[in-house]
Formats: structure tokens, C-alpha cells, sequence
């Protein structure tokens, strides 16, 4: 039996700036914008799309899923991450780790892969 994962949905405060930022971040679109929920995928739709769902409280604490993202060039993507909005993490990873910690504008922590 196939299962294939259709989307994964994220609770926001705020769903339509916070999908916009994250079609910028992966170069996606936003579909069908509403105030309540936002559909952000490629437009090929070759992979799950993001639902960005409103939901009434702020996020408390680290989240239990996050995104590893392997940018093209690591230290621009960090840099323009941080210009959008995003803010850096320290979740305990060492200096020397393959990675970034970053926060979208929400506070969901993501991490950028470094190349290697």
C-alpha cells in the first residue's frame, strides 16, 4: 500500500504573510490566499504543498518537526533569510556543525545545510 504525503501544515497566527514568506524562501506559490488558511507548493507540484492554518495562541516552544533546507549558496541564503525576517537559533549545535539554526518571522526553527 502507497501513502503520499499531500502537504504539511503549519499553525500560525498570521497564515497569509507567513506563507508568503515561505513561497519566497522556496521559490514557490502562494495559491488561493484566505484569511484562515493559505496553500503555498511548486508549480509543478512535484513535491507536498505547505498549509498555513491560523490558529489563536503563539508557539511556546521548539517544534517537534522542522525543515533541513540545502541551499545553492549557504552564507547568501543566510543572509537574505535574516534581511526577510528570519532570526538565528541556538538549539546547543556546535560552532563546527554542518549548519544553520534559523527562526522564520513566527519563530519555527529551520535549519540551512551547509554543502558537503
Amino acid at each position: 500500500m502507497e501513502i503520499r504525503l499531500a502537504a504539511v501544515t503549519i499553525d500560525t497566527r498570521e497564515p497569509l504573510p507567513l506563507a508568503r514568506w515561505w513561497a519566497q524562501t522556496l521559490g514557490w506559490d502562494v495559491m488561493d490566499p484566505d484569511p484562515d488558511g493559505v496553500e503555498v507548493r511548486p508549480s509543478d507540484r512535484t513535491s507536498a504543498s505547505l498549509f498555513f492554518v491560523r490558529v489563536g495562541d503563539a508557539k511556546r516552544a521548539k517544534n517537534r518537526l522542522h525543515f533541513d533546507l540545502y541551499p545553492e549558496d549557504h552564507a547568501a541564503a543566510v543572509a537574505d533569510l535574516v534581511a526577510r525576517g528570519a532570526t538565528r537559533a541556538d538549539v546547543g549545535q556546535s560552532d563546527d556543525a554542518g549548519w544553520v539554526v534559523l527562526c522564520d518571522p513566527e519563530g519555527n526553527e529551520f535549519c540551512l545545510l551547509e554543502p558537503g
